[in-house]
């Protein structure tokens, strides 16, 4: 092996060689794009180097930085950097640059976390700087990046980039694509006199020119006050500088736009560069990496700009979902599409307004921006459950691209009718006015022909269960939303009763404290419960780990072993992100129910606080209110007193069902998750999957095709990694445009005016309650004292047994008729939802004050 390398004799395949930054230089220098001419040391020498060298233990960042900086570099090594500066001239200038094989991943460009020497003169001072490079693998900031992007120190090495210095008369970055609104072939130019060192590590405040299709949309002038230059001799220095105008020509930044095009097209993908214009005015690329923050487009399969609305985040399931579980709703849209008339010809294919893009759900709601119909219609439904989207909708209704197109209601208005035909609405919503009894037993019938359905006769075939599953499936929406007509006659009759009697909503969210027949409540109040029957020894003493092992050996007392495994029978199906058929239920990984049961029994001596007692308290709110809003009908016409009173009693009757329809579809899903594991089973058998588990890493088509034989664990592994990789990310956009820009980013910041230094978001439950906040991300093994105010991203029904010790709830995501909205007012626990980065802007152990009428969180 070549210990060191010319930039033209470099192959990108060398990547674990010279590292990411240097093979990137290796293909523009190919490609004939401007890059300073330099050399690379590879791999090889960094090894030799760090040979013997622990990668582990206490202490590991300034214990290895030691090593590297204290052992002797080998002599041909030290020869290979001589020769190799001295052809490039007589005390040439350079930049010396570290490039690590980790740097410039799909998911982590490592930029920034190694250092770079500018302005090295001489070979001793190269070989010193080279060694400092190889030192900088190991700043503790290079060593928390790794362990936060679940990379293998070990694994790593470090090449040494030797770049001719440019003699910059200014400098800067470029990003191909917007990195904050992502809107992709937007050029994002930050520009500085000088060298570009000023601008990368945010010591000045740049120019800033912003490029689309050659047209230059803003310039904006920084105050430039510092500029880095080179100093004869070698080094740089900082100089306090006062500059007018701008620092590059209309001209300059054009050219810029289009090398930075250049480049995009290159790698087929948006690019964040370094560049600088010599005293000639020449203009060098002196770095590219690909940009790793930006969303990933949805699959488009229709012309134009769309729009993309995320199911995962209305879902509050931010990460990603598996390929079966994709593959299931592909399933489940087909059929939801199919009643309204517009169902695709393979229900494998998914209904055509779905789309996937970051293994996430998305829904095209372009026909609904560019008809007058759904301007008028979606913005009321979305206000409902994800109100932070309905400023963002009105904003793309005021987008010349997205002006109306489809002005007759006549196409909707006839799917609606079909739509409402086929779940029969017209004779559940006569049902639930009239004979409401009958109303709850048909729902409850529903859940009996579902159990009935997900039974398989036995023995079945692995293609027999794909048949069972598919079908199941693709028929399980038509089915379970039949049940929605009830539920929106409840809701109907709420609103009814606000304009009769003349009194807001907003003050009406009484009457929705403690409705019944809603299972995820039922299911908490019900966990609250066996709390109280059970052994409080060991949950008060042992870890969670500790409990899961005794429960799945059977040896927990009695009691607690008894009733632990009738609750998983009835709801053990249910669990964190389980609209994902891939994601393990409670049945199968007990964990979060036993922390959430040992969370419950240290609220002895709490005994108002109790769930039980809040609820009842929440039942008694409803009925004053109730009254009261009867009464205030009251004063306009006895009749209309009469018709509120009916209206509400049918609203609780019928409200609670809301959460039934998600229910059934999650029991489904968990019925074809286990019958799916027997044709993973299967698949081991034949060699195709190493794992019964891997099988959720195919669709349903994939899982049939394997029945032939074949080998699928190179895919299996590629697509774990992938899932890990997204299950990273730390922000998914709500809504997302073909072009990749995120609207929501146009207009971050508006919300933001509340006075005091209040966060703002949509108002949940009413009350306000001061207390102590606990930021959780993630359920499992979360501890919440009881009275803390819980701040997370969003929930599922998997979130709600720690509801019931809250003394509060903030939400990132969801509307007024979100799931963990409903939730919160029927435990009476103030909430606001729809709150801006509150995980980021909240910290665990700050007070914090909910007002859940006025939509605010203060913190104290």
């Amino acid at each position: 092996m070549k210990t060191a390398l010319a930039f033209s004799e470099i192959d990108a395949g060398m990547l674990a060689e010279v590292g990411g930054k240097a093979a990137n230089l290796g293909e523009l220098a190919r490609a004939g794009l401007p890059v300073p001419p330099g050399w690379v040391l590879t791999t090889e020498a960094y090894r030799r180097v760090a040979e013997g060298l622990e990668t582990s233990g206490d202490g590991l960042a300034e214990r290895a930085r030691r090593h590297l900086l204290e052992a002797p570099v080998p002599d041909d090594v030290r020869e290979t950097i001589v020769t190799s500066y001295a052809a490039l001239g007589d005390d040439v200038p350079v930049a010396v640059r570290s490039s690590a094989t980790a740097e410039d991943l799909p998911f982590a460009s490592f930029a920034g976390q190694q250092d770079t020497y500018l302005n090295v003169v001489g070979a001793e001072a190269v070989v010193e700087a080279v060694r400092r490079c190889w030192a900088s693998l190991w700043t503790d900031r290079a060593v928390h990046y790794r362990e936060s992007n679940g990379i293998d120190h070990a694994a790593v090495r470090l090449a040494v980039v030797v770049q001719e210095m440019v003699d910059a008369r200014v400098a800067g970055v470029m990003f191909t694509a917007n990195p904050v609104t992502g809107r992709r072939r937007e050029a994002v130019i930050d520009a500085n006199p000088g060298l570009g060192e000023a601008v990368v590590s945010g010591a000045v405040n740049p120019d800033r020119f912003i490029v689309h299709d050659g047209e230059i949309l803003e310039r904006h002038a920084g105050d430039k006050r510092l500029t880095i230059r080179s100093v004869p001799g070698g080094g740089t220095e900082r100089v306090e500088t006062a500059h007018d105008g701008l620092c590059l020509t209309d001209g300059q930044v054009r050219a810029l736009a289009e090398l930075g095009a250049r480049v995009e097209d290159h790698y087929g993908a948006p690019q964040d560069t370094e560049w600088a214009i010599d005293e000639d005015g020449r203009l060098w690329l002196t770095q590219a990496r690909p940009i790793t923050t930006l969303y990933p487009l949805p699959e488009q399969t229709r012309p134009g700009l769309r729009v993309y609305f995320s199911v995962n985040v209305a879902q509050g399931v931010m990460g990603p979902l598996t390929p079966m579980g994709l593959s299931a709703f592909r399933l489940i849209s087909a059929g939801a599409a199919g009643l309204p008339g517009y169902g695709p010809a393979d229900p494998l294919d998914g209904a055509p307004f779905m789309s996937v893009s970051g293994q996430r759900m998305w829904l095209d709601l372009t026909t609904a921006v560019r008809s007058r119909f759904g301007r008028a219609v979606l913005p009321r439904m979305l206000a409902l459950g994800e109100a932070r989207t309905v400023p963002v909708f009105e904003r793309l209704a005021q987008d010349p691209s997205l002006s109306v197109v489809h002005t007759s209601p006549r196409p909707v208005l006839r799917g609606l009718r079909r739509f409402a035909r086929r779940i029969h609405a017209p004779s559940r919503i006569l049902l639930a006015l009239t004979r409401p009894k009958e109303g709850l037993a048909y729902a409850a019938r529903l859940g009996e022909q579902l159990d009935r359905r997900l039974r398989l006769p036995e023995p079945a075939t692995p293609a027999q269960r794909l048949d069972h599953a598919e079908g199941l499936l693709a028929a399980a929406f038509p089915a379970i939303l039949s049940i929605m007509p009830m539920v929106l006659t409840g809701y109907g009759l709420f609103a009814l009763a606000s304009k009769l009697s003349g009194v807001p909503i907003a003050d009406m969210q009484d009457v929705l404290r403690s409705v019944p027949h809603n299972p995820t409540t039922e299911m908490d109040l019900e966990l609250w419960h066996l709390a109280t029957r059970i052994e409080p020894e060991p949950f008060r003493k042992e870890p969670v780990a500790e409990l899961v092992r005794l429960f799945e050996a059977g040896k927990l007392p009695p009691v607690a072993q008894r009733e632990i495994t009738a609750f998983l029978d009835k709801y053990g199906h249910r669990g964190v992100a389980e609209i994902d058929l891939g994601v393990p239920r409670w049945s199968e990984e007990p964990a979060h129910i036993l922390g959430v049961l040992a969370n419950y029994l240290r609220m002895d001596g709490v005994a108002d606080l109790a769930p039980s007692a809040l609820f009842a308290k929440g039942a008694e709110a409803a009925r004053s209110a109730i009254a009261h809003v009867a009464s205030e009908a009251g004063r306009k016409g006895r009749w209309r007193a009469a018709v509120v009173r009916f209206g509400l009693r049918r609203t609780r009757e019928f409200a609670g069902l809301r959460e039934l329809p998600k229910f059934y579809l999650v029991k489904t899903l968990a019925g074809v998750r286990q019958s799916m594991l027997a044709v993973g089973e299967h698949l081991v058998g034949l060699g195709v999957l190493d794992s019964a588990q891997d099988v959720y890493f195919l669709g349903f088509d994939e899982a049939r095709a394997a029945l032939d034989g074949g080998d699928l664990r190179a895919v299996v592994a590629e697509r774990r990694e992938t899932y890990e990789r997204e299950s990273r990310r730390r922000h998914v956009p709500r809504i997302l445009l073909s072009d990749g820009t995120e609207p929501e980013a146009l207009a971050m910041g508006a919300a933001d005016g509340a006075a005091d230094g209040a966060l703002t978001g949509t108002a949940a439950s009413a009350g306000t309650v001061t207390g102590v906040a606990r930021v959780v991300l993630d359920p499992v093994g979360a501890h919440l004292e009881p009275g803390e105010i819980l701040v997370c991203p969003s929930t599922d029904p998997g979130w709600t047994p720690l509801f019931l010790t809250a003394g509060g709830l903030v939400m990132e995501m969801g509307g007024a008729m979100s799931h963990g909205a409903v939730v919160a007012r029927e435990y009476g626990i103030p909430a606001v939802v729809g709150v801006p980065d509150a995980t980021h802007r909240i910290t665990t152990g700050q007070e914090i004050e909910v007002n859940g009428a006025a939509g605010t969180v203060t913190p104290l």
